[in-house]
């Protein structure tokens, strides 16, 4: 099928935009979608199948409406994914829309599983994130709790995570506790900054209503009125996520996010985020959320990387 668009009246720097350097963002659709796009000024030919090529024309259309100004790689890469799986981005039928109250004006759900997950956190105590990198399990878990601190919902906000290696002895860490445990919270500090901002971060840890607490220093407390996200929870054993999952007190939230896919405990270590899954699933008051790599909303290639390793270890078991 060929279909053919035009973009009228012609805007010269939208086109540029839309396009991409050296035509990149055409080129990376028609990987995508499997189809040939080609071009003369205005005129846009789109030679493939009848639904993708459909799609890509949606996506053009989309793209050239936000093309006053170049258009962010990860901006693009999420307009890809979400024209590949045809989402819309609106909030589903009988729903309100969710809106979070962080630096992020335009933060929402990109694909079905995250608004799911979105309104499973925010209308349970404890919600787990389950699935591959990059379906946004933990930014979005970070999201609410920046909005739940905003809205003064919690008074302070607790990041752990446990301290296992992926796969390489580190050795002895120099400094204090936090400096100890902030390599492996990194990814939680990069979602605060890009959702708040490096200034209102640093006054939050000052005045302690954003915490950091390794999950080993956690035995013994009560968390009342906090949001508490608990990372990688794959590399928890069962004894640790049993303790963790009892710190939470009144008027708390918690989060859990992980990976089975990728565990770090030593040979023979059982999970505690995969018996956690079989003990509580039908617990009310709890609810899981499971991704797969239909959720990705990195690169494309992570999606196919997440499909193939999954098709790899499946094989290996038959």
């Amino acid at each position: 099928m060929i279909l053919r668009h035009a973009f009228i009246p012609v805007d010269n720097e939208r086109l540029a935009h839309l396009c991409g350097t050296l035509d990149e963002h055409l080129r990376a659709i028609e990987a995508a979608f499997g189809v040939k796009v080609t071009r003369r000024n205005e005129s846009f030919r789109i030679e493939g199948p009848k639904k993708p090529a459909e799609r890509v024309a949606s996506l053009l259309q989309w793209l050239y409406e936000r093309a006053r100004r170049p258009i962010p790689p990860d901006e693009f890469q999420l307009a890809l994914v979400e024209a590949q799986k045809n989402t819309d981005l609106g909030p589903p039928d009988g729903d309100e829309e969710i809106v979070l109250r962080t630096r992020r004006s335009d933060l929402s759900g990109r694909t079905p599983t995250q608004e799911l997950y979105l309104r499973n956190i925010l209308n349970h105590d404890i919600t787990f994130g389950i699935g591959p990198a990059g379906t946004g399990k933990t930014f979005l878990a970070v999201a609410c709790a920046v909005d739940a601190l905003e809205r003064s919902a919690v008074q302070r906000v607790i990041l752990t995570r446990p301290a296992v290696e992926a796969g390489e002895r580190l050795g002895f860490l120099p400094g204090d506790l936090t400096q100890k445990v902030d390599p492996y919270l990194r990814p939680l500090y990069d979602a605060l900054y890009d959702l708040m901002g490096f200034d209102r971060v640093t006054k939050a840890f000052e005045k302690g209503s954003i915490e950091i607490a390794p999950l080993a220093f956690m035995r013994g407390r009560t968390l009342n009125h906090a949001f508490v996200i608990l990372d990688e929870a794959q590399n928890t054993t069962p004894e640790q996520m049993k303790m963790f999952l009892t710190r939470i007190g009144f008027g708390s939230k918690a989060v859990v996010t992980g990976d089975v896919s990728q565990i770090d405990l030593p040979k023979g270590q059982s999970s505690g985020l995969i018996e956690a899954e079989r003990i509580l699933r039908r617990v009310n008051g709890i609810a899981m959320t499971r991704f797969t790599a239909a959720d990705v909303v990195r690169h494309p290639l992570v999606a196919r990387i997440v499909d193939a390793y999954d098709a790899a270890r499946k094989g290996g078991n038959d």
